[in-house]
């Protein structure tokens, strides 16, 4: 070291996570971030719709959303060197199958009900 400090330009791709890498964070930080915060809020919301088992009314809708956007940003920032996004990801998935399976589980319960 040259008794610098180490500035954003300093980051490279080994440093990010794989999916702030894909959107280019060490090259282009500021669009970089901007499309991860992006990233964060909307896997955040699908993880939050998946997860949830009943419908909000509007005003608390609203109040969530907005508390889900203002708590992306510190996310956000731990996700440029840790896989937020990617967890994210793993958790719809897992959630996603976790609805489709208790929706068949359901409708194999009605059915069952309506023939006997």
């Amino acid at each position: 070291m040259n008794g610098e400090e180490p500035t954003i330009n300093d980051i490279g791709q080994s440093d990010v996570s794989w999916f702030a890498g894909l959107l280019n964070v060490h090259e282009q930080p500021v669009l970089g971030f901007i499309l991860l915060y992006a990233a964060v809020i909307i896997m955040s919301i699908v993880v939050f719709n998946l997860g949830f088992a009943r419908k909000l009314p509007l005003l608390k809708n609203v109040i969530v959303y907005a508390a889900l956007i203002i708590g992306a940003f510190p996310i956000t920032i731990f996700a440029v060197g840790m896989p937020i996004v990617e967890s994210l990801i793993i958790s719809a998935l897992v959630l996603g199958i976790y609805k489709i399976r208790l929706r068949s589980h359901k409708k194999d319960q009605q059915s069952e009900h309506k023939t006997s």
